[in-house]
């Protein structure tokens, strides 16, 4: 292959991550040649690929591009980490592998914010299509898909206790919060299949490869824009600099931490900043960087009374035969990433929708591993799901090797503080619950002798941490929104023959985890890359009757 159309093709996707695997796939399937741009290497090993190991990838210099938020005002100065995947994959293939697509609702409200074509019947289509699930049949869910979602064995119990506690307390059940009904108490579904994780490499990038996707392992530097038009992207790779070209379009899908830094880079955004580092302005979009969100969470841990949590393996016999066993024959607790039970209620009656999410976990222990199990025990990650709390991403250099600057500015709005204080003592009221009784001791966190608003409030201060769900810092919106960034069809406004694809494009935060909806704007933008679309749908989802009046 000559050196000029090893680095030229129709599409140059910058990412290999949740949407940018999704984008190339559709692409490569339609018949067009496609180059992925992808700094990070192999997703390879037993690290990534074993759902009971997720708390290591995400802590490894070799997987993650080790951000940082800057100091947070309102969290006691704490620098909070924010993990994203430099990895084949991306985030895909070092989260927590939940799956979660969001509420109806909140897609209705991208579309009401000017995301046209965005509401809840136009994605569902796009969600099936992606999706193959392994629960039995439903009429919700897509059977067919690259991406496979499963249910954990849920043979714990504890596990089982949650969902009886959350009916005792009168809460809804669900089915399938993934389904007609997001509200209430049930099994957890997560992106793991035959007992490894199912990332978007596997689900999507293997096999566009297969179909002529090219990967080149390089660092994105800046779109390069001739004419007002994107015509290929500058590189960095083996020490050289050069540019892989795109005959047709090029699509940023490089995370809502890097896709607006590239932006900035390549001279689009907020005209006065670019210019602060000596970048020529080339579309001045005030809104690159802007309306970063985030969803924080909480660890309520208890103590257990019985021998019943993951504790049993939390020493080196114990992970020996776990990892022994996944790896002769990919089962035991290394094929679970133990998130098996998971909850969405509401805060208040006048909530329409749920606004605060439950991952449950039989172990008490910290994601990062770091605090480390003390004895039997059990935590639920609780946290709301709609702050209105907004950050920035904005540029600390005009160098594309350094990192970007990140403030969440979590905690900013004085709401956030009443629902943090809301979740715990819901939560509390859930762990006192007789499905319970056999099995809670004390309280190990926040204790119990954190109960006025402003102990609980410390206690949010001193332990609140990121659920690792940044998004929203290249909102989608009409074309004459000066705020937006990319209209409805991902196209970069201001700017020809570029998109964005990837969590930076939400008007909101979603409900739940970020990949789904994520991997979602992957295939529902490589459709208006191709001028297609799925006709929409017509399900209606459940809102409780009792809403407006009732909290449960």
């Amino acid at each position: 292959m000559s050196g000029d159309t090893a680095r030229e093709a129709d599409y140059v996707i910058v990412g290999a991550g949740s949407a940018g695997c999704a984008v190339a796939y559709r692409l490569a399937e339609a018949g067009k040649s496609v180059i992925v741009i992808e700094h990070g290497g192999s997703d390879a090993g037993p690290f990534i690929n074993m759902p009971g190991a997720l708390s290591y990838p995400m802590n490894m210099k070799l997987y993650d591009w080790g951000y940082q938020s800057e100091p947070e005002p309102h969290l006691g100065g704490r620098r909070l980490v924010c993990p994203r995947g430099k990895v084949l994959g991306g985030s895909s293939s070092i989260n927590g592998m939940v799956y979660v697509r969001g509420h109806a609702m909140d897609f209705d409200h991208w579309r009401d914010m000017g995301a046209e074509g965005w509401g809840f019947a136009d994605v569902l289509p796009y969600f099936r299509r992606m999706e193959h699930w392994h629960g039995g049949r439903s009429d919700w869910r897509g059977s067919d898909g690259p991406l496979h979602v499963s249910r954990g064995k849920r043979d714990n119990p504890l596990v089982q206790a949650f969902v009886e506690a959350g009916v005792q307390a009168g809460y809804e059940a669900t089915e399938d919060y993934n389904g007609a009904q997001q509200e209430g108490f049930g099994a957890m579904d997560a992106t793991i299949h035959k007992g490894e994780r199912w990332s978007a490499a596997k689900a999507y990038l293997r096999p566009a490869q297969k179909r002529g996707a090219r990967v080149v392992r390089a660092l994105a530097q800046k779109v390069v824009i001739r004419d007002g038009r994107a015509v290929g992207v500058e590189v960095k790779r083996g020490g050289r600099t050069e540019v892989i070209r795109a005959r047709v379009e090029v699509v940023l899908a490089a995370s809502s931490l890097n896709s607006p830094k590239l932006l900035m880079l390549s001279g689009i955004g907020p005209g006065a900043h670019l210019r602060e580092h000596g970048i020529e302005v080339i579309a001045d979009r005030p809104g690159v960087g802007q309306n970063l969100q985030d969803h924080l969470e909480l660890y309520i841990q208890m103590q257990a009374t019985q021998p019943v949590s993951l504790f049993k393996y939390w020493n080196l016999p114990g992970k020996a035969y776990v990892g022994a066993r996944w790896l002769l024959r990919r089962d035991g607790p290394g094929a679970s990433n133990q998130f098996e039970s998971a909850a969405f209620i509401r805060s208040a009656a006048g909530v329409p929708y749920p606004d605060i999410q439950y991952h449950f976990l039989p172990l008490a222990v910290r994601y990062d591993g770091k605090a480390a199990a003390e004895g039997h025990g059990f935590q639920a990650h609780v946290g709301p799901m709609r702050s209105k709390s907004r950050g920035t991403v904005t540029l600390r250099s005009a160098d594309p090797a350094e990192a970007p600057v990140i403030r969440f500015n979590y905690m900013s709005h004085p709401e956030d503080w009443d629902e943090f204080r809301t979740c715990i003592r819901l939560t509390r009221e859930i762990f006192g619950q007789q499905a319970f009784a056999p099995y809670a001791g004390r309280e190990i966190q926040p204790g119990a002798g954190v109960q006025s608003d402003a102990e609980l409030d410390a206690f949010v201060r001193e332990h609140a941490e990121s659920a690792y769900h940044p998004c929203g810092t290249c909102r989608m919106g009409a074309a004459d929104d000066p705020g937006a960034v990319v209209d409805p069809q991902g196209r970069v406004i201001g700017v020809d023959s570029l998109r964005v694809a990837d969590s930076s494009v939400f008007p909101r935060i979603t409900n739940g985890n970020l990949n789904a909806p994520s991997i979602m704007v992957g295939e529902k933008m490589a459709d208006h890359l191709l001028a297609r679309t799925l006709p929409s749908a017509n399900d209606a989802p459940w809102i409780s009757p009792r809403w407006e009046t009732e909290q449960r």
